[in-house]
């Protein structure tokens, strides 16, 4: 791991240079590209780590799902405002210039996009989408939200609470919060991400798989890997034998695969190994 030593960090940034010239490359980011949007993530530094509701929890109790709506409603908005950041951009620029072929992303809030970038695989989904677990009828989150106050007046978006990078909100959550259910079959919603503990789509993985099949390069950009579909990802890169150069605040699963970790923040150092 690259310490924080100036002379040692530019070293660094000048051989992630030489990794990623003039390479294919393929980028995997995770909830620490977009802490500084004000999006916390669930292991940072300093950060209590979360334990958010698993698949099968959200799935089998319509307490749960009573609050986790209750809870997003109230937390959604965080996700909602936030704006794309430095680290963003630089891949959005990259891409344009064609020294970006595809960025994967584990995050659900769509920074990338609303930075530029186009080639987007959102393994994991996201937030600004509802499906019914029915019929799988399709809804903005804003519609659902309007249905949410709808039912729950007394509800108030402008708490002041803690947020988790999932749209979620520390909040009590009332016994008369009431959730809409599917107008088309009366079936209950969900949010359009993979749970913890949810599988992600095959279409999704086989796509993500052939990206790191055909790119020169792996940058991994603000995750920890802590979650395997990400994980598995670069172990398939390592087998290619093909560079892989990890950025992050802090330690990853993928350390000891990578050909070369800096210790750093992804908005301050994306710009520079890039350009």
């Amino acid at each position: 791991m690259i310490n924080s030593n100036p002379e040692t960090q530019l070293g660094a940034i000048q051989r992630a240079r030489d990794l990623l010239k003039g390479q294919e490359l393929l980028v995997l980011t995770g909830a620490g590209i977009s802490t500084d949007s004000g999006i916390p993530d669930y292991r940072g530094a300093g950060r209590v780590e979360k334990h958010p509701l698993t698949f099968d929890e959200f799935m089998g109790s319509r307490a749960n799902q009573a609050r986790y709506w209750a809870r997003s409603y109230v937390g959604w908005s965080r996700v909602a405002l936030a704006e794309p950041n430095l680290g963003h951009f630089a891949l959005a620029e990259a891409e344009q210039l064609g020294m970006v072929q595809k960025i994967i992303t584990q995050n659900v809030d769509g920074l990338h996009q609303r930075s530029g970038s186009k080639s987007v695989l959102e393994l994991h989904g996201r937030l600004d989408r509802v499906l019914c677990s029915g019929c799988g009828d399709i809804l903005s989150r804003n519609e659902l939200d309007a249905r949410i106050s709808f039912l729950n007046p007394d509800v108030y978006q402008d708490q002041n609470v803690e947020y988790t990078p999932d749209g979620d909100a520390e909040v009590e959550v009332g016994k008369n919060f009431r959730v809409p259910d599917c107008g088309q079959c009366g079936a209950h919603f969900k949010p359009d991400v993979v749970f913890f503990g949810e599988q992600v789509p095959m279409t999704r993985v086989l796509e993500a798989q052939s990206a790191v099949d055909v790119a020169q390069a792996v940058l991994v950009a603000g995750t920890s890997l802590t979650v395997n579909s990400g994980l598995r990802l670069i172990k398939r890169a390592q087998k290619r034998g093909i560079p892989i150069v990890i950025v992050n605040l802090g330690e990853t699963r993928g350390d000891q695969m990578a050909t070369l970790k800096i210790h750093g923040s992804t908005s301050e150092l994306l710009k520079e190994i890039l350009f």
